[in-house]
């Protein structure tokens, strides 16, 4: 199983985080787009193109740290593209509040992620640990 070094996954939190937090203070959902381009290019290219990796990559030591699973990381990532996904719908439509909203949730869920508790890793088990019940029936 490929495992990614957490300070990796902690530069494209914390990239998460400043951007939703620049976009709330500028009011400018266009940087939520930005977001949205530099995390599907991560989740396409798993990992290897984004952008605050690449910028952080340098400056980070990994040898001995701690690691996540790459499904994981993933999963992950394929949430915060679903988040600002919906977000950028909900702007293109004319409704802010909503788009604020939902950008809102991912900047919750990275500044948890930051502090040490993962949402989306409890999303993830308890995504997998329904599919194998439904499995057994």
């Amino acid at each position: 199983m490929r495992e990614i070094p957490m300070p990796y996954i902690k530069a494209n939190q914390t990239g998460i985080v400043l951007v939703v937090l620049l976009s709330f203070l500028l009011g400018q959902p266009w940087l939520l787009a930005a977001l949205w381009a530099i995390q599907a290019i991560g989740l396409l290219t798993g990992g290897r193109w984004n952008l605050f990796i690449r910028l952080a990559k340098p400056l980070l030591r990994t040898e001995g740290r701690e690691t996540q699973a790459a499904e994981l990381a993933k999963f992950n990532n394929s949430l915060a593209v679903l988040f600002l996904t919906l977000s950028l719908l909900a702007h293109a439509l004319g409704w802010a509040v909503a788009g604020y909203a939902f950008a809102a949730m991912l900047l919750l869920a990275a500044s948890a992620a930051l502090l040490g508790y993962c949402i989306g890793c409890t999303v993830y088990f308890q995504y997998k640990r329904l599919a194998r019940k439904a499995k057994l029936l």
